[in-house]
């Protein structure tokens, strides 16, 4: 990571509004929509859902490492993958619990799962979606299906996953982070209050 600051408690929820901000204007991945957008449909639908908060903050911030990595942002030039699913949990492990983080690690291995176990998921995906999903090792084995549903955070990463999809409309309203902030800020204080 380059340039992260010293992040705490109290200034996490600020960091991650500020990337909101100055960057969620940037092109997701060849989809019609921004950064940004992408992650706040995914938050709305989930919140317009009644889904837990655990499972609304994990969407929002899904896609966080793109901002965060120091490698950049996927796009459809690419030929390897920038594991931003790891610079994303990175960030937000000292500070979320870990069905959040795990939502966050595990949303790209959760493509691979779900097109390897539910063939009309791959029917699913985007042309951006199965670009990447080629980068990042294409549907799981059996081994891998195996190991990947020892997770006991399975269920909702899954979940997770489902909402990463279906936030790419170039039609939908939805409200900026700062709507979400006092609910990040909430699962932030009850992990650190636990931990």
């Amino acid at each position: 990571m380059t340039g992260k600051p010293d992040l705490t408690r109290d200034t996490i929820v600020a960091f991650l509004a500020d990337i909101f901000d100055r960057r969620g204007g940037e092109e997701y991945l060849g989809e019609p929509v921004t950064m940004a957008e992408h992650m706040l449909q995914g938050a709305t639908i989930a919140e317009q859902n009644g889904l837990p908060e655990d499972i609304i903050v994990a969407t929002l911030l899904h896609d966080i490492g793109h901002f965060t990595s120091e490698f950049g942002t996927f796009s459809m030039d690419d030929t390897e993958d920038r594991f931003h699913e790891d610079a994303g949990a990175e960030v937000l492990a000292p500070f979320f619990p870990s069905v959040v983080t795990d939502c966050v690690l595990y949303h790209v291995a959760a493509k691979r799962y779900l097109c390897a176990t539910r063939p009309e998921y791959f029917e699913r995906l985007s042309e951006a979606s199965i670009h990447s999903l080629n980068l990042q090792g294409g549907p799981m084995s059996a081994e891998e299906v195996a190991a990947f549903e020892q997770n006991p955070n399975l269920e909702k990463i899954i979940q997770v996953r489902y909402l990463d999809e279906a936030g790419k409309r170039d039609d939908m309203e939805t409200p900026d982070f700062h709507h979400f902030a006092p609910m990040v800020q909430r699962i932030v204080d009850q992990h650190m209050a636990a931990t």
